[in-house]
């Protein structure tokens, strides 16, 4: 068994807009496809260029995709505690983009796609994320972190 230290890069960035908002304005970068749906059209894809294609009609005006949702507020409501800060991890990517690291780093399929936090706290709603070129970086393949720093579209939109 191998054990490795990875330091890895947070951004966080805090916003005074309500988190609904800031929610929103996330929601409104990444695509949501059907994910059933989406799963198969890719199985489906004869070529790379179908896959793509495949791809580029899930994603939105970030190049993301929503994998994933997980409101967390709603699983600590659950103890009954009435007011409870809101707090959602998206998990989102571009499996174009995962697919060119994951064939220079297969490591970078523990890292791929990413988790966005947005949670409210006492000093506003925050948005967090891990950025993936620190994580490949321990690897030392520069194509990799280059893909992950080139490819990387910024998820924050710019007035939060």
């Amino acid at each position: 068994m191998n054990t490795s230290t990875i330091a890895v890069q947070r951004i966080s960035v805090i916003s005074a807009r309500p988190f609904n908002e800031v929610l929103a304005r996330i929601e409104q970068n990444v695509g949501h496809p059907e994910m059933t749906r989406f799963r198969q059209a890719m199985t489906d894809a004869k070529t790379i260029s179908e896959f793509e294609e495949v791809v580029g009609n899930a994603t939105g005006p970030s190049g993301l995709m929503e994998f994933a949702r997980y409101d967390l507020g709603a699983v600590v409501r659950k103890e009954g505690t009435p007011v409870t800060p809101r707090s959602v991890r998206l998990v989102v990517g571009n499996p174009v983009i995962m697919k060119e690291m994951v064939k220079r780093v297969p490591d970078a399929g523990s890292y791929a796609p990413v988790t966005i936090l947005i949670d409210e706290r006492p000093t506003g709603v925050h948005l967090s994320y891990d950025r993936m070129h620190s994580l490949l970086a321990p690897y030392g393949d520069a194509e990799a972190s280059r893909i992950a720093v080139i490819r990387a579209i910024s998820i924050f939109p710019k007035a939060t």
